[in-house]
């Protein structure tokens, strides 16, 4: 029993042996729990990170939106302005035709008296070379 440990030597090792395995136990348990602060503080940053990107982004497309609602309100403000310059022009052009198609009755009508008379005065000549061959 030479190489044979004393039992209080082997008791010994054991205890440093069951020591040795609580200390890494110990060491694991405290590793795990600072990583999981370590995870759950990268979590809330994470977390905050992304919701500030996402209040970015809504107060962007807001702002775009914003925007577009103006544009929109504007055009159709300047939709109706032109309807309205349009129907006034439209009755303008109607005042016009109905000018212009006057006139040209008119204009008719002096063409032909321009041409009864022009009959009136052919006839009065015929009459008036009719009588003086008759005269004569």
């Amino acid at each position: 029993m030479d190489g044979a440990k004393p039992p209080a030597a082997a008791a010994g090792g054991k205890l440093g042996l069951d020591e040795a395995l609580l200390q890494i136990v110990h060491q694991h348990h405290h590793q795990a729990l600072r990583q999981r602060q370590h995870t759950e503080r990268a979590k809330k940053d994470a977390l905050r990170s992304a919701v500030r990107v996402a209040d970015l982004l809504v107060d962007t497309v807001d702002g775009g939106v914003q925007e577009l609602f103006v544009n929109e309100k504007r055009i159709e403000l300047e939709a109706r302005a032109l309807l309205g310059t349009i129907a006034r022009y439209g009755k303008q052009t109607d005042q016009w035709l109905a000018a212009t198609g006057a006139v040209n009755s008119v204009l008719k009508e002096i063409g032909d008296i321009e041409n009864w008379m022009k009959i009136m005065d052919f006839d009065c000549k015929s009459i008036n070379a009719a009588i003086r061959n008759i005269h004569q």
